[in-house]
């Protein structure tokens, strides 16, 4: 295989696109990754860039309607940005359309270099980027998509497009036969390989799955209840168990991993409670509604709860009669598997919840299986764009649980102290590896100084350290690349002039042996006032909190509202006439007063709003609108 490296369109003009995901800050950060990576293996290096001329307008169509100038060749829009410039030894391919192929340059680039293989990287996924790898198909050339460093503003059609290049032999960058895990403690120490499942496999899970359901629909409801029962005491019994695989394995506090386990043995509880008050069936005259399991269910869980999420999904699944296909994140795999063999002990039958291990390409498959009926995925939201894509094409029920970006809004008349303690908490607690973390924090400008010093002085008494140690509150991030992420974060912060301070925390801490050797990312709070710049805009999952500063509670209002998420909203006042107008005017699926946004109560429904949520919330009263279906019969009478 003789690779080359084809970066499309990566150029301030494109880069400055609205709404583009991932942001140009992360594509511009993993494409310069990916080219110091090809460049140190000797791969060859294309850069295709859209020129156009004032003199000479071949621009294309939709451009010349809206008389829109963009990569105009010697303007600053035309130029790619620093880490990301051609060297000497590169090629650079100019086009004035969609097709890099247009007029033979890149043609003859190619067969130069004498390449039989081309890794893809830029924008945009579902144009330039998508004709770019037919063209190549088409040649002849094995093709490879670049994970993390393709962009669009259009993530429905980029997930189509990732999908439809996918079935069509165009591979992902970097996908390897197995998945390593690293201790998150110490990261030199590999924990275990995990094997992507072949498409025979997940065909073969799902069908088993298919046939466990033919059986368990027909187990009385009693029966069912019965098993998940012993479900939840058996749950109770391993809680210290699989917390220190928790603590060992994800980097999760042994104390946050005890209270998740125990949450999900009290949400199974309140599953059988609900399924027992629940009329499957109503008459009247001689109709009568019922209310049907859905059959097979894909469930896609992540790592950071790996106990309570899939928990919380596989109980109200075989409540109302469903089997369950699990794939859970490939970092919490052991564990799950520990989870499995629990539910199998106590009685849960082997085809009712059947196991794939894999990365998301496995999720893909799952999910396109024809036995699957309906999907419940906890996930990034790219990976709910891409179920969104699968499950729209097979219309089928999904219910996706996606990222949070939650504010807090601490206003004037708020105790400060008890404000900085619990969204200290809610920000830092695990790492801020929490959906529903508190990652904005927003105060009056009179009272910033005071709530940031509390703030400060709250999170420095939290415990960071080894999450095998009780007292922690902060353990490592997932990943060296996510903790090398986080500080890259930073670093762009404390140079970035629209902000206006990055508070480094725990520094004395920061210099111990103990956070080299393990993915420790030091807690950070940085102050941005500015709506829309991307620590404001987007989730980190990681140790960071941003402050902003409001100057009415009505600019607060929009602050708190002014992203694509909308999963959790905190409002820290006593005033009722404030509280009414933020429980009137937040956009989000859970609002809480007086605490912080992180953690739920496994008795309510649980879903976020906007690009946070899709189909039926989670737990409580809602677990019934997903997991069964309407059934109209006429003639029941008798």
């Amino acid at each position: 295989m003789k690779p080359a490296l084809l970066l499309v369109d990566l150029q301030n003009d494109y880069l400055a696109t609205p709404d583009l995901q991932p942001t140009a800050g992360a594509l511009i950060a993993h494409a310069a990754s990916l080219l110091a990576e090809c460049r140190r293996s000797e791969i060859p290096v294309i850069h295709i860039w859209t020129t156009v001329h004032r003199e000479d307008d071949r621009r294309l169509p939709h451009w010349r309607k809206e008389d829109r100038w963009q990569c105009v060749a010697g303007t600053s829009g035309h130029d790619t940005p620093e880490p990301l410039q051609p060297r000497s030894d590169d090629t650079v391919v100019h086009k004035s359309g969609f097709n890099a192929f247009a007029d033979g340059q890149l043609d003859a680039a190619l067969k130069r270099l004498g390449c039989d293989t081309v890794i893809l990287a830029g924008m945009h996924l579902h144009t330039c980027v998508r004709v770019a790898a037919m063209e190549c198909l088409e040649r002849g050339y094995r093709v490879f998509i670049a994970e993390n460093a393709v962009a669009s503003n259009d993530p429905i059609h980029a997930a189509s497009t990732r999908r439809w290049l996918a079935e069509r032999g165009a591979g992902a960058f970097a996908c390897q036969p197995t998945f390593s895990h690293r201790s998150p403690r110490c990261t030199e120490e590999v924990l275990f390989e995990v094997p992507l499942a072949s498409a025979q496999e997940i065909a073969s899970e799902a069908a088993a799955a298919q046939e466990g359901w033919q059986q368990w629909r027909q187990t009385s409801p009693d029966s069912r209840w019965e098993i998940l029962d012993r479900v939840a005491n058996a749950l109770d019994a391993a809680a210290p168990e699989l917390a220190h695989q928790m603590a060992i394995e994800i980097g999760k506090p042994i104390m946050h991993g005890l209270e998740e386990v125990r949450r999900g043995a009290a949400n199974v509880r309140d599953v059988i409670r609900r399924a027992r008050e629940f009329a499957r069936s109503t008459r009247q005259g001689d109709t009568m509604v019922r209310y049907q399991p859905l059959g097979v269910v894909a469930l896609i869980s992540p790592w950071n709860n790996p106990v309570a999420i899939p928990v919380g999904k596989i109980a109200p699944a075989l409540a109302y009669g469903n089997t369950v296909v699990w794939k859970p994140a490939p970092a919490a795999t052991h564990i799950s598997e520990n989870v499995l063999k629990l539910l199998h002990q106590t009685g849960v039958p082997a085809d009712a919840v059947r196991l794939v291990s894999g990365d998301h390409n496995t999720a893909h498959a799952l999910a396109s299986q024809h036995d699957i009926a309906a999907v419940t995925i906890t996930g990034s939201l790219a990976a709910g764009y891409a179920m969104q894509d699968i499950c729209a094409r097979r219309m089928v029920p999904l219910q996706a649980e996606l990222n949070g970006n939650n504010a807090a809004i601490v206003w004037d008349d708020a105790e400060l102290a008890h404000a900085a303690k619990q969204v200290a908490w809610g920000a830092f607690g695990f790492a801020g590896q929490r959906c529903t973390a508190n990652r904005r924090v927003i105060i009056s400008r009179a009272q910033f100084p005071a709530l940031l010093k509390e703030l400060k002085a709250a999170v420095e008494r939290l415990i960071w350290g080894d999450p095998l140690d009780q007292a922690t509150d902060i353990g490592p991030v997932i990943t060296v690349s996510k903790r090398d992420e986080t500080i890259a974060l930073l670093n762009r912060a404390r140079s970035d002039q629209s902000i206006q301070a990055v508070e480094a925390l725990h520094a004395s801490r920061a210099q111990e042996p103990w956070v080299n050797a393990g993915a420790y990312a030091q807690p950070a709070i940085i102050c941005c006032d500015r709506a829309d710049h991307p620590l404001v805009q987007e989730e980190t999952m990681s140790p960071i909190l941003v402050v902003q500063r409001a100057e009415s509670f009505e600019h607060a209002m929009a602050l708190c509202n002014g992203t694509r998420y909308g999963l959790a909203a905190a409002l820290f006042s006593n005033a009722r006439e404030i509280q009414e107008r933020f429980l009137r005017e937040a956009h989000a699926g859970i609002l809480k007063i007086n605490t912080s946004t992180a953690g739920a109560d496994i008795c309510l429904p649980f879903g976020g709003w906007k690009a946070s949520g899709l189909g039926p919330p989670e737990h409580g009263e809602a677990d019934r609108l997903f997991y069964t279906r309407i059934q109209s019969v006429y003639g029941a009478g008798g």
